[in-house]
């Protein structure tokens, strides 16, 4: 469904990624792990389409893509939860989901309503503006935005950072749910490492840009992977 293959990237004359490979087939959730600093958000950053790779192949439900942008990737049914949410403080929170319909042909703009069966306080705060909300309802809300143009891909970066353990657990089980279906590809970006350990199939590794550990959950025992995270955490 979407797979990176050698990607580089600059910023001006900083290398920030160095070969990195990683890949989501329908039904899977591949994690991206690793320390601050790591490249992990760079990384979301190319998929998304957010920042132009200086190198490297990124292909999309297998057609090869060459520079495209956030908009185009969103049309094209990739749905970003970006670090730190992200969301219009001024808007309402229907207004914010509503933000997320433009790449959407016009008979499509419409917020279905598994958004809010996943997400229940989103309907019942519906008039109430972003900012008004908590972290953790704000995380929410950040999350159903990404998921109101249908994705194929799922790209979410740290969607646990900062918020309290119930609303980490729904998150785990609207992203559990979503793999179930089998019909999306998530790559998701995370430091909680039980979180990532539940739903994860594919596991990436990164240290200064690179991955340096991967594969499939089936390929690679938790306490190894636990292990070499922790030692870059102490390193």
């Amino acid at each position: 469904m979407i797979e990176a293959e050698n990607i580089t990237l600059h910023y001006g004359g900083s290398q920030i990624l160095h070969g990195v490979s990683i890949g989501a087939a329908p039904g899977e959730v591949a994690c991206v792990m690793g320390n601050n600093g790591a490249g992990k958000t760079s990384l979301m950053s190319v998929l998304a389409g957010r920042h132009p790779r200086s190198g490297g192949e990124l292909r999309l439900m297998g057609e090869r893509l060459g520079r495209v942008t956030a908009q185009e990737m969103a049309r094209r049914g990739v749905g970003y939860v970006p670090q730190g949410r992200a969301i219009f403080p001024m808007l309402t929170v229907r207004e914010n989901l509503e933000t997320g319909l433009g790449c959407l042909p016009s008979g499509q703009r419409r917020i279905p309503d598994e958004i809010y069966d996943s997400f229940p306080v989103l309907a019942q705060m519906a008039q109430r503006r972003g900012g008004d909300l908590s972290g953790g309802q704000q995380q929410q809300l950040a999350v159903a935005r990404a998921l109101v143009i249908r994705p194929r891909v799922l790209l979410m970066d740290e969607p646990t950072e900062g918020i309290q353990p119930n609303i980490i657990a729904q998150i785990g089980r609207v992203i559990a749910a979503l793999r179930d279906a089998g019909q999306m590809a998530i790559v998701l970006v995370e430091q909680y490492f039980d979180f990532a350990w539940d739903l994860g199939d594919r596991f990436a590794l990164m240290e200064r840009g690179q991955v340096v550990l991967g594969g499939k959950r089936s390929n690679l025992a938790r306490d190894d992977l636990h292990g070499r995270l922790a030692g870059l955490a102490g390193s």
